[in-house]
């Protein structure tokens, strides 16, 4: 292995040229700027060897570039370069997640070594060795500041480690315990023109801070339990009145569960037509998947309706294990229903007009559980607020926060879990 005094800029470009799996790790901003230095670089020892003349100009800009785009994202070189290899799609990344390494074919095995001890040397080559290179190997005197950032992650094991190829398997173990990819650095995501989008910053909702509806909130946190240990899980409908928690209860699961290997998909209903290119990416993933859409409903002749029924139902290609879908919605039976839907004995352009409202009727049906959440009478209203009270350590006496709490319901928006919490955000910046 080359010690770091045995390094050359020629020397590292040669080493990411000869990457098989990991070429991607540099296909970034950060990762292209490096390359962009190591090849000015590279010209200024040519024209060394050469006894030519080199100006210290275009070292200094993409130096700079390098160092500038470095501190935006506040990361060290080495912090970077391991979160790259922890989380890049290849194919030895993507096949272990599924199989062993014993039943990984050994040109993949042999390829993936041969990067990571290329990678183990790139590594070495940090921004104090860029400098340093710019200013005593080559004379450029005025960059004097290295972007010396402390490697901050203890989880990037590879930083303790010395001979990154001995280090596969625990690579391996890695990529199967947390996934590669998007789906590594971020657990929520949107749909977007065609392809999911990570959410930097998903609502932090805890699960604790839900109260009014316990028996729903367990049954779904054992469907959702049952979804990340492998076994059967159905699709949930969750219905009823609008503010009482339905979407804060789902988005909690991520909080709850996110370092467990679940991501939570939203998906609008006009997206519902994606479905189907949607669980394609996710059919062959350690990661367990709900796909989220919130307020639910349907109005007559609507094709999402028949995308959506496809996944519930399923069709000729079997339904992915490590998904499910979680609606909620204001309507029981999601479809819009009118009175002149109803078959009358006039009626003679159908033959079987009970079988179309049956249609309707039973599509909810199709969701394996379905959550009732009814309207909270004025003692659960009052329960949530002291729990919520209680959470944001609001300084006020009991008697009088229940006293605040029913005019506000009166004024307001009555009694909800949703009305509840704007009470108490509001009682907040009042008290403060």
């Amino acid at each position: 292995m080359l010690e770091s005094n045995d390094l050359s800029p020629q020397k590292i470009l040669q080493k990411i040229s000869t990457l098989l799996l990991y070429q991607s790790v540099f296909d970034n901003e950060i990762g292209r700027a490096f390359i962009e230095l190591l090849q000015t670089l590279s010209v200024a020892e040519i024209q060394q060897q050469r006894n030519l003349f080199f100006s210290s100009f275009d070292f200094d800009l993409a130096y700079g570039n390098w160092f500038k785009i470095m501190a935006k994202n506040n990361i060290s070189w080495q912090d970077f370069l391991i979160t790259e290899i922890l989380q890049n799609e290849n194919p030895f990344s993507h096949q272990v997640q599924t199989k062993s390494l014993a039943n990984i074919s050994q040109p993949i095995l042999a390829a993936a070594r041969q990067d990571l001890q290329a990678l183990e040397i790139i590594y070495n080559c940090s921004t104090l060795t860029m400098r340093d290179w710019g200013q005593k190997k080559f004379n450029f005197k005025k960059i004097t500041i290295a972007w010396n950032l402390e490697n901050n992650n203890n989880e990037l094991f590879l930083h303790q480690n010395k001979n990154w190829e001995n280090e596969i398997e625990r690579l391996a173990n890695y990529y199967q315990d947390k996934g590669t990819g998007i789906f590594a650095k971020y657990r929520a995501f949107s749909w977007q023109k065609g392809e999911l989008h990570g959410v930097d910053r998903p609502d932090p909702i805890e699960i604790d801070t839900l109260t009014g509806y316990e028996t729903q909130k367990q049954a779904l946190i054992q469907n959702t339990e049952a979804l990340l240990k492998g076994y059967p899980a159905l699709h949930v409908l969750l219905y009823g009145s609008r503010g009482s928690g339905k979407s804060s209860l789902v988005k909690s699961l991520l909080t709850k569960y996110g370092d467990r290997g679940l991501r939570l998909i939203e998906v609008s209903k006009s997206q519902l037509h994606n479905l189907p290119q949607i669980i394609a990416q996710l059919s062959d993933r350690p990661q367990k998947f709900i796909i989220f859409v919130d307020d639910l409903s349907f109005e007559e002749d609507d094709e999402s309706f028949k995308s959506l029924k496809v996944v519930l139902e399923g069709n000729i290609i079997a339904k992915p294990t490590n998904m499910v879908v979680y609606a909620t919605s204001n309507r029981r039976h999601l479809v819009r229903e009118f009175f002149n839907d109803r078959p009358q004995l006039r009626d003679r352009e159908e033959i079987h007009a009970w079988d179309t409202m049956q249609e309707k009727l039973s599509f909810s049906d199709r969701f394996g559980l379905s959550l009732t959440f009814s309207p909270p009478d004025l003692e659960t209203y009052l329960n949530i607020v002291r729990h919520l009270a209680i959470k944001a350590n609001l300084k006020i006496e009991t008697e009088e926060l229940l006293a605040r709490a029913k005019q506000w319901a009166v004024r307001h928006n009555g009694r909800s879990g949703r009305s509840a919490r704007q009470f108490i955000d509001y009682s907040i910046s009042q008290l403060s």
